[in-house]
Formats: C-alpha cells, sequence, structure tokens
C-alpha cells in the first residue's frame, strides 16, 4: 500500500463529497455513489450511513477495492476496516461533527452511530 500525495489528500479531504465505485467480481466498475469523506491526519475515511446494510459497503466486502473522485483527484483504491480501532473512530467522530456541522443532525447523527461506525473504512490509494 501507498501513502496519499499531499496535494490530493489535501483536495480530496476538503471535498464535500466523493464519488465511489466499488467493483463487481469480474472487475468491472459499479456505478458510483456520492458519500461523505473525512481526513483524520494523514489519512482518508468513509462510513455507510446505514451501516452494514449500506449496498457499496456490503459489495467493498466482496472486493476491497474501489474506484473514488473527489476534489479533481480520481484515483483506484483499496478498503481497509478499521472498525475496531476505538481511539481512531473517536477521532473520525469529530471529523465528521467538524467538517458536516452546517447539516442538520438527522444527516450527522446517523455517521457518527454505531451501525455507521461498524462500517469505518480507510482509503489507501493503490500502487
Amino acid at each position: 500500500m501507498t501513502d496519499w500525495a499531499r496535494n490530493d489528500l489535501e483536495r480530496i479531504g476538503a471535498a464535500e463529497e466523493l464519488q465511489l465505485a466499488t467493483f463487481k467480481k469480474d472487475g468491472t466498475p459499479r456505478p458510483p455513489v456520492t458519500i461523505w469523506v473525512v481526513r483524520v491526519g494523514d489519512e482518508l475515511y468513509v462510513r455507510g450511513y446505514r451501516g452494514p446494510e449500506t449496498a457499496w459497503f456490503r459489495q467493498a466486502q466482496l472486493r476491497h477495492e474501489g474506484h473514488m473522485e473527489a476534489g479533481g483527484v480520481t484515483k483506484d483504491v483499496t478498503f481497509v476496516d478499521v472498525s475496531s480501532d476505538e481511539a481512531l473512530n473517536h477521532e473520525i467522530d469529530a471529523a465528521y461533527r467538524s467538517k458536516y456541522q452546517r447539516y442538520s443532525r438527522t444527516y450527522v447523527d446517523p455517521m457518527i452511530a454505531s451501525q455507521a461506525r461498524a462500517t469505518t473504512l480507510k482509503l489507501v490509494p493503490s500502487a
């Protein structure tokens, strides 16, 4: 796995939304979905709004690869499950609250609930 280029990290982290496409079993991309993305340190994270039943998350569990676009950056990524790291998830919760605070709690609260936390994935750029 590789690290994010500083410019890409800043642009994606500042983007309001991210377009994420998972791959089918045959390797072809599924249609992208629009989701929120947060940055903690030098890493990027996404969560499923509806928890483990979120369609893109279920697909990501089958093939831990995807394709993303945000902030003018297009990358293939690998998904790394970080849902069990409690300390990190507290930081990710804070990042969601901070970045998306202007939205109603109707949208933010589900992103920091235990159901969504169970889907926390780190996005790692593919080599």
